[in-house]
């Protein structure tokens, strides 16, 4: 696979947000961006409502430079990977190499734990917000929010504006 045109979805193996994942996938498949999916298992992917998702790739088998965007899907489920060290690695490696980095709902929260939203202008579900603020990040309060690279939304009803602007910063 190569950098054209592509994103890595990350989702919790259990408990996303359904809406989340399927109306940023649809915007970015219009938009012909071609998308793989990744969790920190194999195990299918579950939603809260029961959309189940394949895992196509575990976090240690990715490669940021073969993707132009990570996208982080929210969902309680997310919270298991506030403290998870790989996707933090992985997040910080995406924008190392000038690539998207983009989370919604809880998951603009794995941002500020991996220390990447410090000076940033972000948003967040908004019963995470204290913890963009503890990191050193601005918070909005915007449905979606993007500073240089990083792109953030709060939740379910942001969904279909997250997916077109990560589209449209991936096409150009």
């Amino acid at each position: 696979m190569g950098t054209d045109n592509n994103a890595l979805i990350i989702l919790a193996n259990h408990d996303f947000r359904d809406e989340e994942y399927l109306e940023t996938y649809q915007a970015l498949r219009d938009a012909g961006v071609e998308t793989k999916i990744a969790a920190n298992s194999n195990e299918d992917c579950r939603g809260v409502t029961g959309t189940t998702v394949s895992v196509d790739y575990t976090f240690d088998e990715i490669d940021p430079i073969q993707y132009s965007a990570v996208v982080l899907i929210g969902g309680v489920g997310i919270q298991g990977y506030l403290h998870d060290e790989s996707l933090h690695k992985l997040v910080i490696d995406f924008l190392a190499n000038g690539k998207i980095v983009a989370a919604i709902c809880w998951a603009p929260a794995i941002l500020a734990n991996a220390g990447v939203l410090n000076g940033k202008k972000a948003t967040v579900w908004v019963g995470a917000s204290e913890d963009l603020s503890k990191s050193g990040a601005e918070y909005t309060a915007e449905t979606v929010t993007v500073d240089g690279n990083i792109i953030t939304a709060n939740g379910p009803d942001a969904a279909s504006k997250f997916g077109a602007t990560i589209a449209e910063m991936i096409i150009g």
